[in-house]
């Protein structure tokens, strides 16, 4: 169990002082966890999830309404979907160092689930579900604006990574983008995949992710970060 510095300082991390400190704590917890230390079920994260995927779906869709009044509904769409994808919200936790507060079991922790990014996007959810009851909309809305909404640029490259980094490859080398599984981790009914990037058969990322397609598409975007690097320098 962390100790309660540990909350102190995501507390710190992210602006809020909970008034109900269980929220935050079952926010925080992978039912692994929960199985584990023969916990009630509703003691892990997945409730608080569900909600705070409502919030933040509500509160994207709200900011890009009044933010960004000129595009149209189609494109909004697509906007929202990039900020809420598991590998948008895997990213803001990592921005937010979210792995090192996350409860698991002894055997997620060994299998690596703590940094996988199924569970941190989901637990990014949780969070926002635990501000949500903790505080209300106002404070789930700035949570949100602040650590998700606030570079929609990079987010929307998240979601793209495959289409933009092949038209990158294409224009620049003149050649395509290969994707190779090249291994699985975690019981069969969380496994994910890992996927290598290669460019001109010359490997470049990893990704990992609960799908083929999800591994792809942040191998896909590590490469791009590495391209926008070689770039620049």
């Amino acid at each position: 169990m962390p100790k309660a510095s540990s909350f102190e300082e995501l507390e710190a991390l992210i602006g809020y002082h909970f008034k109900d400190p269980a929220l935050i704590l079952q926010a925080l917890t992978h039912s692994s966890f929960t199985n584990e230390q023969k916990i009630n079920k509703t003691g892990n994260y997945e409730r608080l999830e569900f909600l705070g995927d409502a919030v933040l779906e509500l509160t994207a869709s709200d900011f890009l309404f009044h933010q960004i009044p000129q595009i149209p509904e189609g494109e909004m769409t697509k906007m929202r979907a990039a900020c809420v994808c598991e590998q948008a919200l895997a990213l803001c936790a990592k921005e937010l160092e979210l792995e090192r507060f996350i409860r698991v079991g002894k055997g997620e922790e060994q299998s690596g689930g703590r940094r996988r990014d199924s569970i941190t996007a989901d637990v990014m959810e949780a969070v926002i579900g635990a501000l949500y009851l903790d505080g209300g909309m106002e404070v789930s809305k700035t949570f949100i604006e602040r650590f998700i909404l606030s570079d929609l640029e990079n987010r929307q490259m998240v979601k793209d990574s495959k289409s933009l980094l092949q038209e990158l490859v294409q224009g620049r080398f003149h050649t395509n983008v290969t994707y190779e599984v090249v291994g699985t981790s975690g019981p069969e009914h969380e496994k994910e995949f890992v996927v290598q990037t290669s460019i001109d058969g010359q490997a470049v990322s990893l990704g990992q992710g609960r799908s083929k397609k999800a591994a792809q598409q942040q191998a896909a975007y590590k490469a791009l970060l590495k391209l926008k690097k070689y770039k620049e320098a």
